[in-house]
């Protein structure tokens, strides 16, 4: 891609240190920044555009390099053990893993990367030294904050360390361009770590319309061997409290209280893995189903991805999406294309993703009695349930992956150009 000021574009460089773009959301530490790498990354490459990238081997029989699709590779990095590394043990690791980066790129002729894109901290960290080395701008994406995270923390989850500030402070600092989700996540850099305005990129992460798409509610629940009648409400993601599933499981139970029929007819699906903190205690929503006396009405399953949740999301009557803090929300997005309405906390991105009374509905609190409210407001009642599935999909079709990488690749065109610009003083000195 030829851009302004004849910088061509031909190779990026993506980070992303503590996940990989192979794992399946759901699991570990893998979300939604897995899916927004895969995304992106298939589009530039459609585009011209090489992307190649770096990623902590975390199994001896992963090979060293894997083709991801034409044109996107994803190499695998010894840093540390295979396994038994918790997020938090990583920082450890960056040399390590740094110096596997660099290594690989000294194999390739000089100017062989035209932009370093990090995603999340730990990996903006390996992209401020890959930045300085190469000569090339650093675009980074922080997909969360710890300050963020540390001001809306569940009642049983834990604060994100002081060295994840630090560390998110320089690269904040460090960065040629910072790409936020939203508005309020660009408002959040500003504030909160005194990001640069003019140097920080809002773009909106998509949904891939032609996997999500409406569909049978009907035959989805055959598949998924729920009842045709039953009152389905679901929770797709990584469970743990950060993600506030809980809150469901609560309302739910709230639910049946109110209206004891409810309990024949009503089905909460739990797809997702335990993560972060949930692996502390794996099977706690288990032991909660249980204590709240609806274990029979709760569907645990393994988590799944891509077309694999489509199902999932056009059996439900309703998506939750109860986070405590959410830089975006792309299960909402995902949700709304297949047609169902969502209803989320009100919190990070999530008023973006969705839109309140058209595509679902918001809840500016945790408390089990205010969402039990508006899931029974919209799950048990077919008219209002029938509208906002109609504004689900309608809304979604403002978001797709083609617009978020059309916008990625202006952002380094411009962040490539502004960086040789600054650069062209020192060579005429030399």
């Amino acid at each position: 891609m030829i851009g302004r000021i004849g910088v061509v574009l031909r190779r990026v460089a993506v980070l992303s240190v503590h996940t990989s773009p192979l794992d399946l959301p759901g699991t570990g530490d893998a979300g939604g920044m897995n899916v927004y790498i895969v995304q992106t990354a298939t589009r530039l490459a459609r585009r011209g555009v090489e992307v190649e990238i770096f990623t902590r081997a975390t199994s001896s029989g992963l090979p060293p390099v894997v083709e991801l699709a034409p044109g996107v590779t994803v190499r695998h990095i010894m840093a540390g053990p295979y396994e038994g590394l918790a997020k938090n043990d990583l920082p450890a690791q960056l040399c390590a893993f740094t110096a596997g980066v660099l290594r690989a790129e000294a194999r390739r002729e000089p100017g062989y990367y035209d932009v370093v894109h990090s995603h999340y901290w730990l990996s903006g960290q390996v992209g401020w030294l890959a930045r300085d080395r190469w000569g090339v701008p650093l675009v980074h994406s922080a997909h969360t904050l710890a300050k963020v995270k540390n001001a809306a923390l569940a009642h049983d989850d834990v604060p994100e360390p002081h060295t994840r500030v630090i560390g998110e402070q320089q690269v904040v600092a460090e960065a040629d361009r910072l790409v936020a989700n939203t508005p309020a996540e660009t408002a959040q850099l500003v504030e909160l770590y005194g990001a640069d305005p003019a140097r920080t990129v809002t773009i909106a992460p998509g949904v891939d319309l032609e996997v999500f798409t409406p569909g049978s509610r009907h035959a989805a629940r055959a598949d998924l061997g729920l009842p045709a009648d039953a009152v389905v409400l679901a929770f797709i993601g990584r469970i743990q409290p950060l993600k506030g599933p809980d809150v469901l499981l609560r309302a739910a139970a709230e639910m049946m209280r109110r209206d004891p029929a409810l309990r024949d007819r009503l089905r909460v699906l739990v797809v997702g893995g335990p993560s972060g903190n949930g692996l502390a205690e794996p099977t706690v929503l288990h032991q909660l189903a249980v204590r709240l006396g609806i274990s029979e009405q709760v569907v645990f399953a393994a988590p799944r991805a891509g077309s694999a949740l489509v199902g999932v999301y056009r059996a439900a009557d309703v998506v939750a999406v109860p986070s405590y803090s959410e830089s975006f929300g792309l299960v909402a997005l995902e949700a709304q294309a297949c047609g169902t309405p969502v209803v989320a906390a009100e919190v990070g991105g999530l008023p973006v993703a969705v839109a309140d009374g058209v595509s679902g509905r918001l809840v500016n609190s945790h408390q089990p009695v205010d969402w039990a409210d508006v899931l029974s407001a919209v799950s048990l009642h077919p008219q209002r349930r029938a509208e906002l599935a109609a504004g689900a999909a309608r809304h979604a079709q403002r978001f797709s992956w083609e617009r978020t990488t059309e916008a990625l690749l202006r952002v380094y065109v411009d962040a490539a150009a502004a960086y040789r610009a600054d650069a062209l003083p020192c060579e005429v000195a030399v």
